[in-house]
């Protein structure tokens, strides 16, 4: 399942206290398969602190995956029980204001990626369901200003941007946010790379996304 870490943003004393992300909706779940050489690729795979530039200043490594379901919508419950996944892995980074998050998913074969694309990605509702999750996720301080899809170059068969600037109000001041979640398919890998950080930075954020993006699509060999 891609998915967008879930966590809650806040702003204060302009430091980021905690993550933003939303989840990407299923019904039922995948069966957990794990094989090791699958584990193995996944964590071979996943963002490691030498991938980030610069490299000094960031806290965090590799955590245990969150393969907890999310929530469905209405109008967007893509079918995960025939889906089977053998590896997995997950880091979490942090620098000043800027979080960046990194999820590894190995499916048992490449149909199964083709699949859960067409289910979770393309299908209509998609995007309404991610922005009311990621509203739900954010709290009544928070307001999520937009969410859509962005352009993204096409670094593996499968490759989409979202983007949702945030607005959080700390201490009667607003702060101007936004969350990326870039997701990649190649091979039997499901990739997911999730970011949070200032407004301000959306520049250099794209850019960093796009490297980032790519030398871990570079490493994936499942």
């Amino acid at each position: 399942m891609w998915s967008m870490r879930r966590g809650v943003a806040v702003l204060a004393a302009a430091a980021v206290l905690g993550a933003a992300a939303a989840a990407l909706a299923d019904r039922g779940r995948e069966q957990i398969r794990y094989k090791a050489a699958d584990q193995a690729a996944a964590r071979a795979t996943v963002l490691r602190l030498t991938d980030l530039s610069p490299s000094t200043g960031w806290t965090g490594g590799r955590v245990k995956p969150d393969l907890s379901p999310g929530p469905t919508c209405p109008s967007y419950h893509p079918k995960q029980s025939d889906l089977v996944l053998t590896g997995a892995a997950q880091s979490s980074y942090r620098r000043g204001a800027v979080v960046i998050g990194n999820e590894i998913q190995v499916m048992k074969t490449r149909r199964m990626v083709r699949l859960d694309w067409q289910r979770e990605v393309l299908a209509p509702g998609t995007i309404a369901c991610q922005r009311l999750d990621l509203a739900r996720s954010l709290g009544s301080s928070a307001k999520v200003v937009s969410f859509e899809r962005i352009p993204f170059p096409r670094i593996a068969r499968y490759t989409a941007e979202f983007r949702a600037p945030v607005d959080v109000s700390v201490s009667g001041k607003t702060a101007h946010l936004v969350v990326d979640a870039v997701l990649v398919g190649r091979g039997r890998n499901e990739i997911s790379l999730t970011t949070l950080a200032p407004a301000a930075a959306r520049a250099s954020l794209a850019a960093a996304e796009r490297r980032l993006a790519r030398r871990i699509a570079a490493r994936a060999r499942a």
